[in-house]
């Protein structure tokens, strides 16, 4: 493969096109954290924060995956999906992941390692815009609906329903009285989904602060991806403490035998992708499900419900 050179001049156009876009977006807060007072508008990244970002939220490695490792045991894995969906196609299962998860905790690229040998005719990845006045007068669940697996197909949804227990109340785009009703309500919802036949799956990818203000830096100083960074975003700087409590209010009002929560720890992209993977496949007996080439799921990084994070329940009590 013949490498390319970046020239000077492509360097300073960079440059000069990632600063024309930091200066349109909008300021962010600064944040203190211990010590540390972070500046998302500084090119510059503290060097605190950096030397904690993979170890913060009680990350258990110190080193991220190496690429090379990470390739190889992922191709194995993305085999194993495509003979899945073979599966659910000769079958008519349906199939619904959902992941939840922090701003930056990697949602969309976690989907895209998951979708990107399937056939797209029958794989959806539904990651919706904020509701339309139609859907605002509709019931809260109806848009979720729709997008509802058909038969043989699987849905991935970036975001769910659970915006209404996490994202809304923190943001006060819902009441407090609509989030109660919809953490009384989901249970009997996805009752109904896996009655009817529907494998839900529903994966937390959980990041520390420092990992998450560090993947917000890069964005801010990346011409290519500054897009992901939205007013809500920056607005949720300041408010880690608040998202943490509606967290752990969602995973225990609505984690339970039949529709468990997955938590995956997701400093760390290769890992989280591979054990999101492994779990999903883990789930489904399809035909030449290898088991070997699947392997062991990391306990380190995977775990089920508010026990995995040492959430207390009103007692006290992980």
């Amino acid at each position: 493969m013949t490498r390319r050179f970046v020239s000077s001049v492509e360097l300073i156009a960079a440059r000069e096109g990632a600063a024309v876009l930091a200066t349109q977006a909008p300021d962010a807060p600064p944040i203190t954290l211990g010590k540390v007072t972070f500046d998302l508008d500084n090119p510059y990244l503290p060097e605190e924060i950096e030397m904690e970002a993979l170890g913060s939220g009680g990350y258990p490695y110190k080193e991220s995956l190496k690429e090379k490792a990470y390739l190889e045991e992922l191709r194995v894995l993305q085999i194993e999906l495509v003979k899945l969906q073979k599966w659910a196609n000769d079958t008519g299962q349906r199939i619904v992941l959902l992941l939840e998860g922090r701003d930056a905790a990697g949602k969309g690229g976690t989907i895209g390692t998951f979708l990107e040998y399937m056939n797209p005719r029958s794989a959806r990845h539904v990651a919706l815009a904020k509701p339309s006045d139609v859907e605002r007068g509709q019931w809260y669940f109806q848009r979720y609906v729709k997008e509802l697996p058909t038969k043989g197909e699987i849905v991935f949804f970036d975001r769910s329903w659970y915006n209404r227990a996490v994202v809304e109340p923190v943001m006060g785009f819902c009441t407090p009285e609509e989030a109660e009703l919809f953490l009384e309500e989901v249970p009997h919802f996805e009752r109904m989904l896996i009655h009817d036949g529907i494998v839900l799956i529903k994966i937390w990818l959980d990041i520390g602060r420092e990992m998450q203000l560090k993947r917000f830096h890069d964005r801010r100083h990346d011409p290519l991806r500054i897009w992901k960074l939205s007013p809500v975003d920056l607005k949720a700087l300041g408010m880690w403490d608040q998202y943490t409590a509606a967290r752990d209010r969602m995973l225990k009002a609505s984690h339970s035998d039949l529709s468990p929560w997955v938590v995956v720890r997701s400093n760390d992209k290769k890992r989280a992708r591979l054990n999101a993977i492994r779990y999903l496949l883990s789930r489904l007996d399809y035909d030449r499900k290898n088991l070997a080439a699947i392997g062991e799921i990391d306990d380190k990084i995977l775990g089920k419900g508010p026990k995995f994070l040492k959430i207390k329940d009103a007692k006290g009590k992980d």
